[in-house]
């Protein structure tokens, strides 16, 4: 299932969801310009588990540098597609301020979720999945009924049907826990994915309440 477009409607534009969308994307263009490969980026600026438990002060600025990197154009377009669809919400009942530090500690937690379970590894870790969970959360409090325009396909059969938020947001997380007890599903870092989700769930109420637009 692939959300398309909510039909949840805000009072205010999203200027830093927006925002937001626009670093992700000129971070990546400038990596995919770069005279060498876009993955140098990861030694400066992506986390990694293992440099950050060895040198904590120098490296910890890489768990958030490491939100706006993505390892590919569908990395970026998946994540920012649902930045863009869940973000705008979140950003309106949190006011500007709010949401950015909501953002940040989402994806704070998320890293801490990833490391917590790899403590050792090597692997880069890189995209702003983790915070984008954390709005997933967020929403699914928030808006659980909300209307959500999804592209559904099962084999050959497709269409576009109207979810409720919380069936599709819920598929979704088991489908991260799913794919990070399986073996055949390396290679992402799933339990940020959790991480940041269970925390947006967790913050968002407290955010709201404490939230002043």
């Amino acid at each position: 299932m692939i959300p398309l477009k909510d039909e949840n409607p805000t009072r205010n534009f999203p200027f830093l969801t927006l925002l937001f969308i626009i670093l992700n994307m000129g971070v990546f263009v400038y990596g995919v310009n770069l005279p060498v490969h876009p993955s140098v980026l990861y030694a400066e600026y992506a986390l990694i588990p293992a440099q950050l438990i060895n040198n904590p002060l120098s490296v910890y600025p890489t768990v958030y540098t490491s939100m706006f990197l993505h390892a590919g154009i569908w990395h970026l377009g998946g994540n920012m597609l649902y930045l863009w669809i869940f973000g705008n919400n979140i950003e309106d009942v949190l006011g500007k301020a709010r949401f950015v530090l909501f953002y940040f500690v989402c994806g704070t937690l998320a890293a801490l979720g990833h490391i917590a379970t790899d403590i050792d590894s090597k692997i880069p870790m890189v995209g702003a999945s983790g915070a984008i969970s954390g709005i997933l959360g967020g929403y699914l409090i928030l808006f659980p009924f909300a209307k959500i325009r999804t592209f559904v396909f099962l084999g050959f059969f497709w269409t576009i049907a109207r979810i409720p938020a919380i069936l599709l947001l819920l598929f979704w997380v088991i489908l991260q826990i799913w794919n990070s007890v399986s073996a055949e599903a390396g290679g992402t870092a799933w339990f940020a994915h959790i991480g940041g989700f269970v925390a947006g769930v967790l913050l968002i109420l407290p955010f709201k309440n404490f939230s002043k637009n």
